[in-house]
C-alpha cells in the first residue's frame, strides 16, 4: 500500500471529536450510573451490579449481531457505516437521558425499566461503534492515513476520558447538585444528574454530526459479490485470518490489563498509599503521557514498522513493572510503572485498531466480502465478556483476601498483597503473553499472501 495519505486535518479532527464525545459520555456513565440506580432508585446494590453485568454481556452479544447486519447492509448512498453517525446519534442521546431519570415508580419496576433503558443504550452504542472502529479503514487505503486517523483518535478518547474525569463532577455541581458532605443523593442531586445527562447527549450529538460531515467512505469492496452473509460464514472468514485470530487475543489482553489497573488503582491509593487523592497525580501522568504518545506514535510505526514498534512498548511495559514487584510501597515505583502503562497504551490501541483496517483487506482478498464492522465487533464479543471476567476476578480476590470496606485503612496483609499484585505481577503475565502473540503475528507477511492470490 502506498504511504502517500490523503486524508486532512479537518477529517483527522472528526475523528478526535468522535472518539472524545463518546468516552466523555462513557466516562460520566461509568462514574455515576451506579450510584444513580442505588441511591436514586433505590435499587439494591446487589441487583443494580447484576443490571450492570446484564448491560456489559447484552453489549458483548450484540456487537457481532449488529455488526453481521451492517456487513450485509449497505446504504443508498453507497456506504456502510458512516451513515449509522446520523441516524442513530438522537436516539443514543435519549437513551443516556433515559438512564438518569426516575420514573417514580415501584423498585421492582424501576428494575425492569432500568434494565430495558440499559439495553437500548448499549444497542444504540453498538451502532455508532460500527463507524467509530471501521470508518478508519474505509477512509483510506494508504497505511499513514489509517495510522494517524487512530492516533487521533486515540487522543480524543484520552482526552474525552481525562475532561469527562475532571470536569463531569464540577458540572454535577454547577446544576445544584452534591452539595452535602458524603455521597448522600436527593432530589436535588437526581435533577443535577439529569441534567447534567442532557448535557452528555448534546455532546453525543455534537460529535457524531462533526464526525458525519467531515469524513467520507472512500473504500468500496472490490468485487461485486453483495451475497448475505450468515454469522457462522462471518466468524469463518475472519477465524480463517490469522492476523485476526492473534490480533483478538492481543486485544483482550490489553483490555483485561487496563481493567485490572484502571479498577485498582483507587484501592492501591487509599489502602497502600494511605491517600485516596493519590490516584489523581498517579492518572494525570497517565493522561500527559498518553496526549504525547497519541502524537508521535505514528512517527515510530512509520520508523520501526508495525511489529517493532508493538513489541518495544510491550517490553517497555514489561520492563516499567519490575521495580513495582520488587517494592510495589514505592511510589517512585509507582510512577514508573504508571509511565510504563502510558507508552505502551496509546502504542497498542493505534497499532491493534490500525491492525484491523489491514485485517479488512485481507479478509477482502481473501474472499471477496468487506466484513469491516464484523471484523472489530466479532473481537469485541471476547474483549468484553474477558474484560467482565477481569472486573469479577477482582471483585473474587478481594473477597478471599478479607477485604473489608468498612475499613479506612489497616486492610489484611493478604488484600494490600493482593491490590499489589493487580498493578504488578498479574499484568506482567499478561505482558508477556501479549510479547508472545506478536511474535507469532505478522499482519504485512498475510497482507502479501493474501492480496498475492486475491480472489477479487
Amino acid at each position: 500500500m502506498s504511504n502517500k495519505g490523503i486524508i486532512k486535518l479537518k477529517e483527522k479532527l472528526g475523528f478526535a471529536a468522535f472518539s472524545g464525545a463518546l468516552n466523555l459520555v462513557f466516562t460520566f456513565k461509568n462514574l455515576y450510573y451506579l450510584i444513580f440506580l442505588t441511591n436514586v432508585l433505590k435499587i439494591d446494590v446487589l441487583m443494580a451490579g447484576t443490571m450492570l453485568t446484564l448491560g456489559t454481556i447484552w453489549d458483548a452479544i450484540n456487537d457481532p449481531l449488529i455488526g453481521l447486519w451492517s456487513a450485509n447492509h449497505t446504504f443508498k448512498n453507497g456506504e456502510k457505516v458512516r451513515p449509522f453517525n446520523l441516524i442513530f446519534c438522537v436516539p443514543w442521546a435519549i437513551s443516556i437521558v433515559l438512564l438518569f431519570s426516575d420514573f417514580k415508580t415501584t423498585q421492582t419496576l424501576s428494575v425492569i425499566l432500568g434494565l430495558a433503558i440499559y439495553f437500548i443504550f448499549e444497542t444504540f452504542h453498538t451502532f455508532l461503534g460500527m463507524p467509530y472502529n471501521s470508518m478508519g479503514a474505509l477512509a483510506s487505503q494508504h497505511d499513514s492515513d489509517r495510522r494517524s486517523i487512530n492516533a487521533f483518535r486515540s487522543l480524543g478518547a484520552v482526552l474525552g476520558t481525562g475532561i469527562g474525569s475532571v470536569a463531569v463532577t464540577p458540572l454535577v455541581k454547577l446544576f445544584g447538585g452534591l452539595q452535602g458532605k458524603g455521597a448522600i443523593i436527593g432530589s436535588q442531586d437526581a435533577r443535577a444528574l439529569f441534567l447534567t445527562a442532557c448535557t452528555m447527549g448534546l455532546i453525543c450529538i455534537g460529535g457524531s454530526l462533526t464526525h458525519y460531515f467531515t469524513t467520507k467512505e472512500r473504500v468500496r469492496q472490490i468485487s461485486e459479490n453483495n451475497e448475505k452473509i450468515s454469522l457462522a460464514q462471518g466468524y469463518k472468514m475472519l477465524f480463517g485470518c490469522k492476523s485476526w485470530v492473534l490480533n483478538m487475543f492481543y486485544i483482550i489482553c490489553y483490555g483485561v490489563n487496563n481493567t485490572l489497573v484502571m479498577n485498582s488503582i483507587n484501592y492501591y491509593a487509599a489502602y497502600v498509599l494511605g491517600e485516596s487523592s493519590a490516584a489523581m497525580p498517579i492518572l494525570a501522568v497517565y493522561l500527559v503521557f498518553t496526549i504525547f504518545l497519541s502524537i508521535i506514535t505514528p512517527m515510530i510505526d512509520e520508523k520501526l514498522g508495525r511489529r517493532k514498534t508493538m513489541l518495544l512498548a510491550a517490553f517497555v511495559m514489561l520492563v516499567g513493572k519490575i521495580p513495582f514487584i520488587i517494592n510495589p510501597f514505592s511510589k517512585i515505583n509507582v510512577y514508573l510503572n504508571a509511565l510504563a502503562l502510558d507508552i505502551n497504551g496509546p502504542i497498542t490501541f493505534i497499532m491493534f485498531n490500525t491492525n484491523r483496517n489491514n485485517i479488512s483487506d485481507i479478509i477482502e482478498w481473501k474472499n471477496g466480502r468487506r466484513i469491516d464492522s464484523l471484523v472489530s465487533s466479532g473481537d469485541n464479543l471476547a474483549s468484553k465478556l474477558a474484560e467482565a471476567a477481569a472486573i469479577q476476578f477482582i471483585a473474587f480476590s478481594l473477597k478471599i483476601a478479607g477485604f473489608n470496606e468498612a475499613l479506612k485503612i489497616n486492610q489484611t496483609p493478604e488484600t494490600i498483597m493482593t491490590i499489589n499484585s493487580f498493578l504488578g505481577w498479574i499484568p506482567a503475565v499478561i505482558v508477556i503473553v501479549m510479547i508472545v502473540v506478536l511474535l507469532r503475528m505478522n499482519v504485512a507477511k498475510e497482507m502479501a499472501e493474501s492480496k498475492a492470490s486475491s480472489v477479487v
